[in-house]
């Protein structure tokens, strides 16, 4: 295993760190699954995911863990990374009625690697989201890009900011406070651990490839680094994958999404 995975496997996963979500979210396990899913049932959130195996009977443990989100109807995120065991968790999972969404390659490095001279496009602002027009608007954004596969993604960042601003900081890119917002993203840190990471990045579709989302990496890696964190983490698309590799970033593994119903 690479020496970074073999860090970043035993901070975040084995600690159960692996997404630490905001207020009225549990953190449980059953057997060897790891869970996190929000204490009123009915939420658009749930994610599972098993770094040591599922032992001698996989498909029970699958069964099961499909059978405890049906029962709270909700839909379920099995994140599955290409070193996990057993060979064939995907096809157990695809078997037991999962069904697998788009990979991503999964990147490590130092943050500091991060940070370059990453000018915006004249006339375009980049600063921290600080109100509630702010989330509105990041909310339109995402819906625009995404769609329904948005879900809750806007508030449940504005929960989780507001119960500890430490949490994350969210930055966005704009023409001006009263028009759309061009890009979105932002870099949660874990506590106690080398490891920040980095989410979002959505960008107008006539906004890309012009150097907008590599300046917000090095807003969200010199916050980073600025708050004591030496590596960062990131999950990303083919479109992001290169500006982040040429900049230093290793890919260490792939992980996919197993989502149930």
């Amino acid at each position: 295993m690479h020496p970074l995975l073999q860090q970043f496997h035993e901070q975040i996963r084995l600690a159960n760190r692996e997404s630490e979500g905001g207020p009225g979210i549990v953190h449980d396990t059953d057997g060897p699954v790891r869970r996190r899913y929000a204490v009123t049932p009915g939420s658009s959130y749930a994610m599972v995911e098993s770094p040591e195996g599922l032992g001698d009977d996989p498909d029970h443990w699958i069964t099961r863990t499909a059978a405890f989100f049906s029962d709270r109807d909700e839909r379920v995120e099995w994140k599955t990374y290409s070193y996990d065991p057993p060979a064939d968790l995907g096809e157990r999972l695809s078997r037991n009625g999962f069904q697998a969404e788009d990979p991503e390659a999964l990147l490590l490095g130092e943050a500091k690697a991060l940070i370059h001279e990453a000018p915006l496009p004249d006339g375009l602002t980049m600063r921290e989201a600080d109100s509630a027009e702010d989330y509105t608007r990041i909310h339109d954004l995402m819906q625009m890009i995404w769609g329904p596969r948005d879900g809750d993604m806007t508030a449940e960042l504005r929960r989780e900011k507001a119960a500890d601003p430490t949490s994350l900081d969210i930055v966005l890119v704009e023409e001006d406070r009263d028009g759309p917002v061009l890009c979105a993203a932002w870099c949660r840190y874990t506590p106690g651990t080398d490891f920040a990471s980095m989410w979002g990045g959505s960008t107008l579709p006539q906004w890309r490839r012009r150097g907008i989302y590599r300046a917000t990496v090095t807003w969200r890696a010199q916050r980073a680094v600025d708050r004591g964190y030496r590596y960062m983490r990131l999950d990303t698309s083919p479109d992001s994958r290169p500006i982040l590799t040429r900049l230093g970033l290793q890919h260490v593994a792939d992980t996919t999404p197993y989502v149930h119903p």
